[in-house]
């Protein structure tokens, strides 16, 4: 059964995409198209940002956008071996949060520890936090130009302050229209879509759209009513990777097949199975 999943490909220590892997040990044959590029932004700023550690309580990462632009950081500055001999040692003596396996390991990358990487979305890392930290030195939050609410929201409400600097937005990729016009062509009408936010989901939405015609209406209903019988054994299904991209679909008014219990590839594909679990699929 085809699978789409609108995300950059990202090899693991394997050489190969690990929701790729983990999809296909479920009969899933996943095929992944980038929807997002991305700009940085204020890495300057930042870049003095992260010399001085004594100013902050600790660091916020909850894409694995924001640990590229630490990377590009270190890089423009020649800061590379300062940051491996004095001003690493110095963030990991803070709590460094992340949402999500894909960005701790990127953060363990850059030689910083991690926590909070199994709480799967903000909110949930929000709530973590809030639950070890005191009104204090500021966090340090790099973000994107569209960022959630809720984790600086409950960080405020509790009192525990945060400093945002937007290192990066996104952008429309360049080549998702032609990319997404060749599956459909040679693959046809996947039985599952694959979102992985909100942002993808507003620069592609309207290429699926016109590619999947009438289609675009033939969408299984919600997984928690259980599995059900699609119109003549056609199954589609959309998927989101977490509860915001969730949302989105649903202010498009697009039923959400499944969420992803948490934001890696065997809770999508378990997930995806349950959806997709129809007879005659």
């Amino acid at each position: 059964m085809k699978v789409l999943l609108l995300k950059d490909p990202k090899e693991d220590d394997c050489g190969q995409d690990p929701y790729i892997r983990e999809l296909g040990l479920y009969g899933l044959e996943a095929t992944l198209i980038p929807v997002l590029s991305f700009e940085f932004l204020s890495l300057s700023s930042f870049s003095e940002k992260l010399s001085h550690p004594e100013g902050y309580g600790g660091l916020i990462f909850t894409s694995p956008r924001a640990v590229e632009a630490v990377e590009l950081c270190l890089e423009k500055d020649n800061k590379t071996e300062v940051w491996k001999h004095s001003l690493k040692e110095k963030w990991n003596a803070k709590s460094v949060y992340v949402v999500g396996s894909a960005t701790s390991s990127l953060v363990n990358k850059i030689g910083l520890d991690t926590e909070g990487e199994s709480c799967g979305n903000a909110e949930k890392l929000a709530e973590y936090i809030c639950s070890r930290e005191s009104p204090a030195l500021p966090l340090l939050f790099p973000c994107g130009t569209v960022k959630g609410e809720i984790l600086p929201k409950m960080l405020k409400d509790k009192g525990i302050p945060m400093e945002s600097i937007i290192v990066y937005q996104k952008v429309p990729h360049p080549g998702i229209q032609v990319n997404l016009h060749s599956y459909y062509s040679q693959q046809g009408i996947p039985a599952s879509i694959t979102f992985f936010s909100p942002s993808g989901l507003t620069h592609s939405l309207k290429h699926i759209q016109e590619l999947s015609g009438d289609n675009i209406g033939r969408i299984k209903t919600l997984c928690s009513t259980g599995p059900t019988q699609a119109c003549g054994g056609v199954a589609k299904a959309f998927a989101a990777i977490g509860p915001s991209t969730a949302r989105a679909l649903a202010a498009q008014g697009l039923p959400v097949s499944c969420t992803a219990e948490s934001p890696t590839p065997p809770a999508l594909a378990k997930g995806l199975r349950l959806a997709l679990q129809a007879p005659g699929c």
